[in-house]
């Protein structure tokens, strides 16, 4: 429940329109619980004495109410509509803005179907519980208490009736709502599951139909349509048993009432219009109780839904800026201090151990290293995407956890080892780096990534659209776009992850030359082919996780027996061990 009455705090300037929506309920309700009363004098005054203009004028009171209460109902649909509708959108506003502020450590508890369900279905849930519940949240109990009231006020002996059948109902919902609880829990996962085999299928269809597993994923999403399907079946199945049990309930008032309150008027304790608008206020009454239960079933399922967005917008943010966060990088040099890191705390091995390394700033150093020694987790300590378990990292002869966090990322430039392009055309790509770049320093960005040369095919250039993900590129063709990105930035440290994977080594060759003009920048190159890291400043070797050697070109050949290996592998045909060693 705090999760529930947590969110509500989102409402803002939607409140009012809660506020109003609940008053027009209680009049809407308060003008259809007058009807009986004004029924029961047209049978009991009207109809008894032959009165015609008492007929007709209570008719027309009647008619009155009635017409005020659709013009208070259809109001209350405006607001509640405008106060469940901002709401939801209030509330995803603000879990995108947290997931955006989240560290890679804090993605890392979150599957990303789990994410999209959270931001999509669970706040739908919540919007739907307002707009489909509030209605009947207000005006059960107004109905209840006021119905119960006009009927001891009408007949006191009759309304004990209500004292019969009010326990009963109330042990029916008690039951129904203890085993329906942490059904909607599991429907939710479930719907992550399913959000997420449908999600990794799509983002892969093309390596779904390459290795013709169509078929495979066919069965995977069968599988968890099923599990939807029969928690689903399961959950509903339990919560429209609130339905018989009380229609049973109702109409058992009723009988009870028609056989009671006969007898009273055939011993003239009682007219036959008070026993009319009785009836009314029992059906009421009962239609009160009934919206109560539903609106219990229906808050159950938010609250639910309620405590997963409410996860998302309390995870913790591992990686904050400081109090007093300094607000510029001197300059590109980077010092890694006795750094240890592991990804979670309970990692009984680090990923990384006892790093000690300087690069000075404007120099290029190339990383090599066998498949899993943490290459890439050495550089994303750079930017301070995780933080050091042991140790410091500094940039600019300052540790990292003193910067500010965007100053920081904005004086690292990478190239990632997967290459993300979005949505759009070129030139919205390409302004990520720099949103205010022109036509030239887009193209001049371009010739130093070696994009010029395909962009100008394209019959649209910097306007050419690149479809969802950058689909209507190659893989060399999107390194070079994202290498490009990056330039434009114009930052203090640039970091290649395996960057250049995909591009012949003809263009890588000239990429080089590019990047070797610009001075003042620190660069950092991984890399799997050793031609792409013989000719810098230095190489680093790392061997699960520790730096095995460092040195130039010609010092690693000479000394270091994994260099050589992958120098003989690559260079010479592979000798004993014909297998690069690096990934």
């Amino acid at each position: 429940m705090k999760d529930l009455k947590r969110l509500f705090g989102y409402l803002g300037p939607y409140r009012r329109d809660l506020w109003l929506g609940a008053a027009l309920v209680v009049i809407e309700t308060s003008f259809e619980l007058i009807i009986p009363v004004l029924m029961s004098d047209i049978i009991d005054v009207g109809v008894a004495s032959g009165d015609v203009g008492i007929i007709l004028q209570k008719g027309v009171q009647m008619a009155v109410c009635a017409l005020l209460s659709l013009l208070t109902g259809l109001l209350y649909a405006r607001y509640a509509a405008r106060a469940s509708y901002g709401l939801g959108a209030r509330i995803r506003e603000a879990e995108y803005a947290k997931v955006q502020k989240y560290a890679f450590g804090n993605l890392d508890h979150f599957e990303t179907s789990s994410l999209v369900t959270r931001m999509t279905t669970d706040v739908t849930v919540l919007q739907n519980a307002i707009n489909g519940g509030f209605r009947p949240m207000v005006r059960g109990p107004v109905m209840l208490v006021m119905g119960v009231g006009l009927s001891f006020w009408m007949n006191a002996r009759l309304a004990l009736v209500f004292l019969v059948c009010t326990p009963v109902l109330a042990v029916v919902l008690v039951c129904i709502l203890r085993r329906i609880a942490p059904m909607y829990g599991r429907l939710q996962v479930a719907m992550d599951h399913l959000n997420n085999v449908v999600q990794e299928c799509l983002t892969a269809i093309r390596a779904v139909k390459a290795f013709v597993r169509g078929e495979y994923e066919e069965d995977k999403f069968r599988e968890v349509n099923h599990e939807l399907m029969d928690v689903s079946q399961d959950t509903f199945r339990t919560a429209v048993l609130n339905l018989p049990a009380f229609q049973f309930t109702m109409y058992a008032a009723a009988v009870m009432i028609l056989w009671f309150g006969g007898g009273m008027i055939l011993r003239g304790e009682l007219e036959v219009g008070k026993l009319t608008g009785f009836l009314s206020y029992v059906l009421q009454v009962m239609n009160s109780l009934m919206m109560i239960s539903n609106v219990f079933l229906l808050m159950t399922r938010s609250l639910a839904s309620a405590h997963r967005v409410a996860e998302v917008l309390d995870e913790q943010v591992e990686l904050t800026s400081p109090a007093h966060a300094v607000t510029e990088v001197k300059d590109g040099s980077i010092s890694f201090r006795g750094v240890s890191f592991k990804y979670h705390p309970d990692a009984r091995e680090y990923a990384l151990s006892g790093i000690d390394l300087d690069i000075a700033s404007g120099q290029t150093v190339g990383i090599l290293g066998g498949t899993g020694s943490a290459k890439t987790t050495l550089v994303q300590l750079i930017p301070r995407l995780y933080d050091a378990t042991e140790g410091q990292v500094l940039v600019g002869g300052r540790d990292v956890r003193e910067y500010d966090l965007v100053t920081l990322r904005d004086a690292v430039g990478i190239v990632l080892q997967k290459n993300v392009l979005f949505s759009g055309t070129v030139r919205e790509n390409l302004r990520w780096g720099d949103p205010d770049a022109d036509d030239e320093t887009l193209w001049t960005a371009c010739r130093a990534a070696c994009a010029d040369e395909f962009l100008e095919r394209m019959p649209g250039g910097l306007d050419s659209d690149l479809g969802q993900g950058g689909v209507n590129v190659s893989g060399g063709q999107k390194q070079r776009l994202c290498i490009a990105r990056t330039l434009l930035k114009k930052p203090k440290i640039m970091i290649f992850d395996d960057s250049t994977s995909a591009v012949d080594t003809a263009t890588e060759a000239r990429i080089r030359g590019a990047l070797a003009k610009m001075t003042g920048m620190t660069k950092i190159i991984i890399a799997q082919r050793i031609t792409s890291v013989m000719d810098t400043d230095k190489i680093i070797v790392l061997d699960d996780g520790r730096i095995h050697s460092a040195g130039t070109h010609a010092q690693l050949l000479q000394s270091d027996p994994i260099y050589q290996e992958i120098y003989a592998s690559q260079m010479k045909g592979g000798g004993e061990h014909g297998q690069s060693s690096i990934g």
